[in-house]
């Protein structure tokens, strides 16, 4: 079994124990009958990636669309979904296929800090490279005055990287996250974003600490989850990425991953429609 498979494993019931059922006025299922969702406070969880790369076993996570997003999101510092290889985002973005001033727009806000102007994601690098035990590597894309023009509130809202020893650290916050489909895809990428910040950088890898305000689950994907915690397990895959490169030189081709087994599940379900912004 993978740490990853363990980890998804005990939230799972952890949820099921500690969690309490909502309904969500603007929340309907395609039949009109309104959505129960299960919610849970305060998931947090703990990644060592000199371990194993965090990816589930249990079920498929689409390793290349997860790193496709990531590189969308904080070396292209994208809002526009063309400049996405994949459709994921297709249906939260505006008539000129945009999702607003979210995600990658924000990130890529040039900034004044005392050393010159930045983006936050060049300040991150600056920061690593020239102030490595700096306590101040932060990056946040929750930016209030913004949300008015953004098509969704971010859920993975922030980043803080932390040098010891010769590893990056990182800490990823969300406000909420969607467990059957987001939970292990979010992991995954911000694991690909850990190894692209120390690498490009000369560190080795550190730990990754996972903080979910709000974990949730749909009432109609519960039996979903029930078959995925109780199928196979199996060892984490081995995954690789190019070493000696600059951060804004990776593609999806400068990652491997060999020997992943996963269950053939089929997860798809029903995702809820929202009635109202």
């Amino acid at each position: 079994m993978s740490l990853a498979d363990q980890i998804y494993i005990n939230n799972y019931k952890y949820m099921l124990k500690h969690g309490f059922w909502t309904e969500d006025e603007n929340l309907r299922w395609s039949d009109g009958e309104k959505v129960k969702t299960l919610n849970c406070f305060g998931i947090v969880n703990r990644y060592n990636l000199q371990e194993e790369f965090p990816i589930l076993t249990l079920k498929k996570t689409n390793f290349f669309m997860a790193v496709d997003e990531i590189l969308w999101i904080w070396q292209k510092k994208s809002n526009r979904i063309k400049d996405l290889g994949n459709h994921t985002w297709d249906q939260l973005a505006d008539n000129k296929g945009s999702i607003g001033k979210a995600y990658g727009y924000q990130l890529g806000i040039k900034h004044k800090y005392p050393e010159g102007e930045f983006d936050q994601v060049d300040k991150l690098l600056y920061d690593l490279k020239n102030n490595p035990y700096s306590r101040r590597m932060y990056a946040n894309m929750y930016n209030f005055a913004d949300l008015y023009e953004s098509q969704i509130y971010p859920c993975a809202y922030s980043l803080t990287l932390s040098v010891t020893n010769g590893k990056v650290n990182a800490i990823l916050n969300q406000r909420s996250q969607e467990m059957l489909y987001s939970n292990n895809w979010n992991v995954c990428q911000y694991g690909v974003l850990l190894m692209m910040f120390s690498y490009s950088c000369g560190y080795e890898l550190g730990e990754m600490l996972h903080v979910i305000s709000s974990a949730i689950i749909y009432d109609r994907h519960l039996p979903i989850l029930d078959a995925v915690i109780r199928s196979n397990e199996y060892e984490a895959p081995d995954v690789t990425v190019q070493k000696g490169i600059d951060f804004y030189e990776y593609k999806k081709k400068s990652f491997s991953i060999d020997n992943y087994r996963y269950n053939e599940i089929d997860v798809k379900a029903e995702q809820p429609i929202r009635m109202h912004p």
